[in-house]
């Protein structure tokens, strides 16, 4: 199998459903191949990393893109004008205004309302799984606990919350990858409800900015509507509203992944869950490593912008595009020793789920502690915790992963509590 042939593998169901065989197969054939000219398939943990710190390589232009294919190009667009997809010195600018808010002080300060947030979801998770029923823990808490949170960052209204995960769900499809390799954005697909979502989201914030003008709070969106307004040269209204729709989308899509994965794992390992809960492995440990070993986000893209670029050896003409497997890269056997095995024991894992460099995800250490308050104390709450036995009959049915390659993680997980 050839470099285009695990391209194409990637993208069709079983390859979306378990992409770590063709991971494999990209690592014997090396760290960096060509699929198709100007097309380059990174995969090998030095090479990933090596991209996504240089300089010389930037983000794909989504508004060229958007322009191009016409279907869900509002939803391109729009995320072209946030950080997670423009170049400098636009992206410092904006990047600078918005890191203020996720300081690592201002994160460690997040704790107790987390854990307040933790405690309050377990307990709606106790009645909702009352008597032996079976209850969804993707909707009931692994999407619920990092929206609630983001949500009271940005000032969002709890009566709002319930909307997002599917409107956030279709807005993250236009950055799937085409059936063609070399065509980097799903957008092509006619009808994609990308643009819809895309539309829905904006209206709410321009709303919402609105609101904020006239009444302001001790919220992210009233702090960005007064730097925008006293300072127009740093934030323009279009990037005011695309950096919000992101913050949102962001601030829990991945996190969401994140629980339902790392939960995932302790179903199917009942020795490692008591471990965890127990203290004998060490949460921090734990969560490092389900980032490693089932990434939320399994692939971005990256764009040589300047000539004489080479990575791992292989030369990177101007104006080519790498296609970044994270998801490869964190089970690199170059890196890690035994890489399928879960261990949450390895030392130095630095997994690139959420990237590296100057687009490191704003918010990784609040994902980060989320999982790390959810997970301990969810097992020492239901300690019978388990797999639904009988998911046939039981209301939440069965568990189903999403049909992603990009993003990675579950849209229903039926548990027991019991």
């Amino acid at each position: 199998m050839n470099a285009a042939a695990i391209v194409q593998a990637l993208m069709e169901p079983a390859g979306r459903a378990d992409p770590y065989p063709l991971y494999a197969q990209a690592h014997r054939l090396g760290p960096v191949l060509a699929v198709a000219d100007g097309v380059f398939l990174v995969s090998g943990y030095a090479a990933v990393n090596q991209v996504l710190r240089d300089p010389g390589f930037g983000l794909p232009d989504l508004a060229r893109v958007a322009d191009r294919v016409g279907a869900g190009a509002g939803a391109l667009s729009s995320m072209s004008r946030s950080i997670l997809r423009t170049n400098p010195p636009d992206h410092g600018r904006m990047r600078s205004l918005i890191s203020q808010v996720f300081t690592p002080r201002r994160i460690a300060a997040l704790q107790p309302s987390v854990e307040d947030a933790v405690r309050r979801l377990l307990d709606e998770l106790e009645g909702a799984g009352a008597d032996g029923r079976a209850v969804d823990f993707m909707d009931r808490f692994a999407f619920r606990l990092p929206v609630t949170v983001i949500c009271d960052l940005l000032g969002v209204p709890p009566a709002d919350h319930q909307r997002f995960r599917r409107l956030a769900s279709d807005l993250t499809g236009a950055l799937e990858l085409s059936p063609d390799a070399a065509q980097l954005e799903g957008a092509a697909r006619s009808e994609d409800p990308a643009e819809a979502a895309a539309g829905e989201l904006t209206a709410y914030f321009a709303h919402l900015i609105g609101e904020r003008r006239t009444r302001p709070g001790d919220d992210l969106v009233s702090t960005l509507v007064a730097a925008r307004d006293a300072d127009a040269g740093r934030l323009s209204d279009e990037e005011l509203l695309a950096n919000l729709v992101l913050l949102l989308v962001a601030g829990f899509e991945t996190t969401t992944d994140l629980l339902g994965n790392g939960l995932a794992v302790l179903l199917d390992r009942p020795g490692l869950a008591a471990d965890l809960r127990d203290g004998r492995i060490g949460t921090a440990g734990f969560v490092e490593e389900v980032l490693r070993h089932d990434s939320p986000v399994q692939l971005t893209t990256r764009l040589a912008r300047a000539g004489g670029l080479a990575v791992e050896g292989v030369p990177v003409p101007a104006g080519s595009t790498a296609l970044l497997l994270l998801g490869a890269a964190n089970r690199d056997p170059a890196r890690y020793p035994d890489p399928d095995t879960f261990d949450p024991t390895r030392t130095d894992s630095r997994p690139l789920s959420f990237g590296a460099g100057p687009h490191v995800c704003l918010g990784n250490s609040l994902a980060r502690l989320e999982a790390s308050a959810a997970f301990p104390r969810l097992l020492a709450r239901f300690p019978g915790l388990a797999h639904d036995p009988d998911p046939g009959t039981a209301p939440a049915g069965r568990p189903t992963r999403r049909d992603r390659l990009v993003l990675r993680g579950y849209w229903t997980l039926p548990i027991r509590l019991a």
